[in-house]
């Protein structure tokens, strides 16, 4: 018998309040780490910062994962699809790819001189704001990469389990409007056989709904031979809202799609309030 599946089911909801958690507290912990950045010795603290906070992605990372393989058991046994299937945990990103997104971070810290003119408007603020934000921006990448690791697990098991046969993006109703938009696309098939006859090849692995951004909190939910995907009525008003208001404009349907849900989305975007 088919059974309905839908973005803003429990299950979903359940795992983006777990994923929240350890967001909360793996910002806690960059929090306390940046005690190792002595702002006068800065070439010679922040490697260390980063080595310490590249631990703490390891960490959280793996927990994230963890969660996210729990996530994906319970809704194939609530799916009740039959055959064994264990969830391959992603591993950690590459030492060099936290490297990099901590030195992004930190870019503005290194003090120049005011009359350079490759010399930033953050390079010249003071140096205890220039911290403030690096913090912020550190915080931001180090969460995807915390979130993106349990994402990708939920990604890569549909991928190998033969009963999984896509997945689809739960966004909060507070999300932004590219989050929103993604959700609204409903879901993603891992071939044509899964995605069925009358579905366009534009369904099947589009990795734009599983792309994410800093700050970003939604969750893929994976989909099982027997189900059935329906949008949320949340997510079927985004869609009405983009067909009517974005569709057909190259080149600026976020844009649009942003005032019209600005204009007729009972749900705030982040900031506007």
């Amino acid at each position: 018998m088919t059974t309905l599946v839908s973005d803003d089911g429990d299950g979903a909801a359940r795992q983006r309040r777990v994923q929240r958690g350890l967001s909360r507290l793996l910002v806690r912990d960059i929090r306390s780490l940046r005690r190792l950045i002595r702002p006068q010795q800065l070439e010679a603290s922040v490697p260390d910062w980063i080595e310490a906070v590249r631990a703490l992605v390891a960490q959280y990372g793996n927990a994230s994962a963890t969660a996210a393989a729990d996530f994906y058991d319970a809704e194939r046994v609530a799916a009740a699809v039959t055959g064994r299937f264990t969830v391959p945990l992603l591993g950690p990103p590459p030492d060099a790819q936290v490297d990099n997104s901590l030195r992004w971070a930190t870019k503005d810290l290194w003090p120049r001189d005011a009359d350079d003119p490759a010399t930033t408007d953050a390079q010249k603020l003071p140096l205890d704001q220039r911290l403030d934000a690096a913090e912020k921006k550190a915080e931001g990448v180090v969460e995807k990469l915390v979130l993106d690791q349990g994402r990708g697990t939920i990604r890569t098991a549909v991928q190998q389990d033969r009963l999984a046969i896509g997945y689809a993006r739960a966004a909060a109703l507070g999300a932004c409007a590219f989050c929103k938009l993604m959700a609204a696309r409903g879901a993603t098939y891992k071939d044509l056989d899964a995605a069925g006859r009358a579905a366009n090849q534009s369904f099947v692995g589009d990795d734009s709904v599983i792309k994410f951004h800093d700050w970003c909190h939604c969750q893929p939910v994976p989909i099982f031979r027997g189900q059935r995907f329906e949008l949320s009525d949340h997510a079927r008003e985004w869609e009405r809202l983009y067909k009517q208001h974005a569709e057909g404009h190259s080149g600026s349907q976020l844009s649009r799609f942003r005032r019209a849900l600005a204009e007729h989305d009972s749900n705030p975007l982040p900031g506007s309030l």
